[in-house]
């Protein structure tokens, strides 16, 4: 699986981006999807997590209830729909995948994707 995120950008304060993030190959549906975020300086992050047919999510504590993660298997295509950004949203952020089934713990680890993009720059002023 290739993944390709795009849709980052500069924003204001309180403002909205919507990231995409592609993905090649036809088993797409089988695959649980996660955004991790990395800041400069700062470990890598979770951010959220949906599972396989779209059903299942997670979030990090840190954008629960501003941001909402979705997907099309129709167009293998994961979304992350972010509202209300704040400086502290500021970060490199990366799509990525493993097949099977979600669990809570399992998907916020990032030791449990086997597949990454390369990332799209959020970057969020004051």
């Amino acid at each position: 699986v290739q993944l390709q995120a795009s849709g980052g950008g500069l924003v204001q304060a309180g403002g909205s981006l919507r990231l995409s993030c592609a993905a090649s190959g036809r088993t797409f549906s089988e695959y649980v999807m996660g955004w991790f975020r990395q800041a400069p300086g700062k470990e890598r992050e979770f951010v959220a997590a949906i599972s396989s047919g779209g059903r299942i999510t997670y979030y990090a504590d840190s954008v629960r209830g501003r941001f909402t993660i979705s997907r099309d298997n129709a167009k293998n295509t994961v979304y992350l729909q972010m509202n209300d950004l704040s400086p502290e949203d500021t970060a490199r952020y990366y799509c990525a995948a493993y097949p099977g089934s979600i669990g809570p713990s399992g998907a916020r680890m990032s030791s449990r994707y086997n597949y990454w993009g390369q990332g799209t720059q959020v970057t969020v002023s004051s």
